[in-house]
């Protein structure tokens, strides 16, 4: 290339540089907000209960609310993103409930569907090709080498912030409040730490991976170095399985932590080498073969062998299959999609197997981190595993693979792929329950600074009249072929609306805690009754998130003890549902739900096909 090419090269996009130019979160006028919060109680209550609503929220917005909006729009000026910090702290790091099971999100690597099927004897060597292409990943975020997540058809920059918290992140318990703490840095910003931890056995060991040139070893020498702790703890008895405690609830955990620490600073420093480490990555000695073996064993494995705070955590089953376990604070389920997309993809590209050279050289011997730990700690290990089962043992988790159909269906009969499961899922819903469900869909706002999600509210008006006009046996098909497009329209105007921060549930929030600082009694729209039916406070029956176009998806607990969770992929020609539920819980089975959303899958296809207007 000639030097004036050069000069006229347009420059690289760095994976971060657009983050400090994105545009501030907007904050809705308040009319807007309780308009939607309005339209979004109607299914869930009489016209008597709705006239009551009304009358609450009138007086919400002439009184109470427009001064503590007042407030809100001052802390917008002097705050980029007004919800961030409160965000994190509402629903992640003020909780203290026990993070796993709860709030950890899961999913299984798609690598089992082509070139690793299940296969003894394989967990090893893909172990070591999973780790080198986690590792390369995590160099193109270090150089910002990886290109820039966008929205509206490449045009939009996406806040890149979370997936600073990908590599070399932690939470760590707090008395009355978590912290996320991350070491992760760019090579712009200066050195991180280039360790990752292993867990196997009830035994944790570092390993060094990343070579004096700043390059990841080979596939083959972390496969020697993996190797190397299998041999340790072959015929050995297990170890004490420290990572138990942190199943514990958060403000206990924080107690045995700081015991910990008391025993021996030996077992700080242990405690700083897993937070500061790349990742965990952990040897499971469980086979599961299936979606939904997979992600169980994701949600709710082997509490000896995790580290429940780490962001991001690998596990490799014995017979080469593989799964995620993360900490839902640190970033939203797109960040796994994409690191997981570029494994698939990767992986693809090889056909399964490694065909690089092997340089001869000696590789760092893993490290075992040996903790001290006394009779009390030991019982106090044991009692959380013993609690962690009691609430592992409760999820059901069941994939639905839906062959049928996928977005290309839709996209031929002008339907929008997401907005058609959501309406499966309500139909589904419908016909078990005989009512409505309130329902949260994640929509992304992170074409604004510091965005995470917005709640994008379903259970539309018109989703209930769709519903009703399908179990109607009055009602002919192209009632309920217009039914279905009408509610398929307010589903793609409501989500666009929500990623532009123009739901009802973050400003809500907001008004909410600003009143909780105040001192003030909790205004009445969030005590009164339809607060609560339409899934407000962390109500919503429905739990479900599209995790996008891609082979990668996941799923993680249902948000209410008599709800579910639904979470799925739309590829070209087929569906897949993760569907969860508590088993405890009578009135729900997750495995029957998703048969129900498959009927309904069934009967909107028909209901397309046969249908014309």
């Amino acid at each position: 290339m000639a030097s004036g090419e050069a000069e006229n090269a347009t420059p690289r996009e760095r994976t971060f540089q657009y983050q400090n130019s994105l545009p501030s979160l907007p904050l809705p006028a308040l009319r807007d907000t309780l308009d939607k919060y309005l339209y979004s109680v109607k299914p869930h209550v009489t016209e008597e209960e709705y006239k009551k609503t009304e009358a609450v929220v009138k007086e919400f917005e002439t009184g109470t609310g427009k001064e503590l909006h007042k407030k809100l729009l001052e802390r917008a000026k002097t705050h980029r993103n007004w919800l961030s910090e409160w965000w994190y702290n509402f629903a992640y790091l003020e909780p203290r409930y026990p993070t796993p099971v709860y709030v950890n999100i899961s999913g299984p690597g798609p690598f089992h569907e082509h070139y690793w099927p299940p296969q003894d004897g394989s967990q090893l060597e893909r172990a070591g090709m999973v780790l080198w292409h986690t590792l390369n990943f995590w160099k193109l975020m270090k150089n910002e080498e990886w290109p820039v997540d966008k929205m509206d058809r490449g045009k939009t920059p996406c806040s890149m912030e979370q997936y600073k918290h990908l590599f070399n992140t932690c939470k760590i318990p707090g008395e009355k409040r978590d912290k996320i703490v991350s070491h992760f840095k760019t090579v712009y910003e200066g050195e991180s730490p280039t360790h990752l931890c292993v867990l196997h056995a009830g035994r944790i060991f570092t390993v060094e991976v990343i070579d004096d040139n700043n390059v990841p070893y080979t596939p083959p020498e972390l496969q020697r170095q993996l190797s190397v702790i299998k041999e340790k703890c072959a015929g050995q008895p297990a170890g004490p399985g420290v990572g138990a405690l942190t199943s514990e609830q958060r403000t206990k955990w924080w107690q045995l932590r700081n015991r910990l620490i008391e025993l021996d600073s030996r077992n700080q420093q242990n405690l700083e080498a897993i937070e500061k480490s790349l990742i965990c990555f952990t040897l499971d000695d469980t086979s599961p073969s299936n979606d939904s073996e997979i992600t169980s064993q994701g949600l709710t494995g082997d509490c000896f062998n995790r580290w429940f705070d780490k962001s991001y955590n690998t596990l490799m089953f014995n017979n080469g299959t593989l799964a995620s376990n993360c900490d839902h604070a640190a970033f939203d389920g797109i960040v796994l999609v994409v690191l997981n997309l570029y494994m698939d993809q990767k992986i693809i590209e090889a056909q399964g197997v490694w065909k690089g050279t092997v340089p001869e050289r000696k590789v760092p011997e893993p490290k075992e981190l040996v903790f001290t730990i006394d009779e009390a700690m030991g019982k106090a290990i044991q009692d959380a595993a013993l609690q962690y089962q009691e609430m592992a043992s409760d999820l059901q988790v069941h994939c639905l693979k839906f062959m049928t159909f996928g977005k290309n269906f839709t996209r031929s009969h002008k339907l929008h792929p997401d907005g058609l499961i959501q309406l499966s899922l309500q139909l589904a819903y419908y016909r078990t329950y005989g009512k409505p469900a309130p329902t949260y869909e994640t929509a992304s706002t992170r074409k604004f600074y510091m965005g995470r999600t917005e709640t994008c509210r379903t259970c539309t008006p018109e989703a209930v009249a769709f519903c009703r006009a399908m179990v109607d046996r009055n009602t002919t098909s192209a009632e309920k072929l217009q039914a279905l497009r009408t509610a398929n329209e307010k589903f793609i105007w409501l989500m666009g609306e929500c990623m532009l921060n123009r739901g009802c549930d973050r400003h809500l929030l907001g008004l909410q805690i600003l009143s909780d600082q105040a001192g003030m009694t909790r205004p009445d729209i969030y005590t009164d009754p339809a607060w609560t039916k339409s899934g407000g406070g962390g109500n919503f029956v429905l739990s479900t998130s599209t995790l996008g176009y891609t082979s990668i998806y996941g799923g993680c607990a249902p948000m209410r003890h008599d709800g579910y969770g639904s979470f799925y992929k739309i590829q070209d020609n087929r569906l897949t549902i993760c569907v969860t539920a508590w088993k405890s819980n009578k009135e729900t089975c997750a495995e029957k739900m998703a048969g129900s959303i498959e009927q309904a899958l069934l009967d909107i296809q028909q209901l397309c096909t046969s249908s014309r207007m």
